[in-house]
């Protein structure tokens, strides 16, 4: 899995590089089918925002979270990327099933078959 981190108006340290990492390296066993995620930190005044966005089962995902922390705001996006990734997962392997056969046509066709015989 391949994690882009930009930053604007931050410095990305080691230190935060292997924050990310630890973050998103649990993503990865439990979705196996990441292939890129993109990070951007961003400092506004006294405000740490981190947001992460990746491609998942044919949908583009975003998470986004800000704190007075940035080692804080890291850690409640990757907990928000992955609650999304996990609701999108459950939706998708949901509609997976067959749709049940609708019997009502044939039931009312043999109700007229047997009036004309009458």
């Amino acid at each position: 899995m391949q994690i882009n981190i930009t930053g604007h108006h931050v410095e990305i340290t080691d230190g935060i590089r292997e924050a990310v990492n630890q973050k998103f390296g649990k993503l990865k066993k439990h979705f196996p089918d990441i292939h890129s995620i993109q990070v951007i930190m961003t400092v506004e005044k006294h405000e740490q925002i981190a947001e992460a966005s990746t491609h998942f089962l044919g949908k583009d995902l975003t998470a986004k979270a800000s704190n007075d922390e940035l080692y804080k705001s890291i850690a409640e996006m990757a907990q928000k990327l992955t609650s999304l990734m996990q609701r999108h997962k459950e939706q998708v392997k949901s509609h997976s099933h067959d749709k049940p056969v609708n019997d009502e046509p044939e039931a009312a066709l043999d109700e007229e078959e047997v009036f004309e015989e009458e």
